[in-house]
C-alpha cells in the first residue's frame, strides 16, 4: 500500500508556478525552500518549473521509491488547459496511447472537463489569442516520463497552455492553496 508508516512523514504540496521540484533555487525559477522549511524531507517524483499542482515529499525512502518509480505505475491526474477544442478522434487517441519521439505511451484516460475545474489564477497568466479557442482535460497517466502530457497532446494538435497536477495516487490537493502544504497522517 503507499501510505506513509507511523514513523514516516508525507507532505501534499501545491507547487505554484515557477517553482522547481528542488529545495535551491536555479535562475529566475524559485526553490522549495520558500515554502517549506522542514529538515529531512525530499520531493517524491518531479513536476516541471512551468507546471502547478500536487507534489508530495516525504522522509521515507520506500515510500519515495513507491510514488517515484514508474515501475511502480502510481497514477497521475492532471487537468491540463489547451488551445483548441478537442476532437473525439483527439480524445481516442490519448485513451489509446499516442506516438511520441521515445516511443509510444501507455493508454491514458482522457476527458473533457466542461465546466472547467475551479483553479486559481496563474501568475504570470497563459497567453490567450482571441481567435483560438481553449479547453480543459483531465488526463490520468501512469507514465513520468518528461514533459509527457505536454507532448502526449502536442502530439493530438492541442499543444498545453497549463498544466496542473490534481492527484498522485490517493493523495489529492484538495485544501490546498497554491503554495500551501500539509502533512499526511497515515489513517
Amino acid at each position: 500500500m503507499n501510505v506513509p508508516s507511523p514513523s514516516s512523514r508525507l507532505i501534499r504540496f501545491n507547487k505554484p508556478y515557477g517553482v522547481l521540484s528542488q529545495f535551491t533555487p536555479e535562475g529566475r525559477w524559485r526553490g522549495l525552500k520558500d515554502f517549506i522549511d522542514l529538515p529531512g524531507v525530499y520531493v517524491a517524483g518531479r513536476l516541471d518549473a512551468d507546471s502547478e499542482g500536487l507534489l508530495l515529499l516525504t522522509d521515507d525512502g520506500k515510500l519515495q521509491a513507491r510514488i517515484a518509480d514508474p515501475r511502480f505505475k502510481m497514477e497521475k491526474i492532471y487537468w491540463v488547459q489547451v488551445e483548441g477544442v478537442p476532437t473525439d478522434d483527439a480524445l481516442a487517441a490519448l485513451r489509446n496511447g499516442v506516438q511520441l519521439n521515445d516511443g509510444p505511451t501507455r493508454p491514458a484516460r482522457a476527458r473533457l472537463l466542461d465546466p472547467p475545474p475551479a483553479v486559481w489564477n496563474r501568475e504570470p497568466p497563459i497567453r490567450e489569442r482571441q481567435l483560438i479557442p481553449t479547453a480543459w482535460l483531465e488526463l490520468a497517466i501512469s507514465e513520468g516520463r518528461n514533459r509527457q502530457v505536454r507532448r502526449m497532446t502536442a502530439a493530438v494538435g492541442l499543444p498545453t497552455l497549463r498544466l496542473i497536477r490534481a492527484a498522485i495516487g490517493p493523495y489529492t490537493l484538495d485544501g490546498l492553496a497554491p503554495g500551501t502544504w500539509l502533512e499526511q497522517n497515515g489513517d
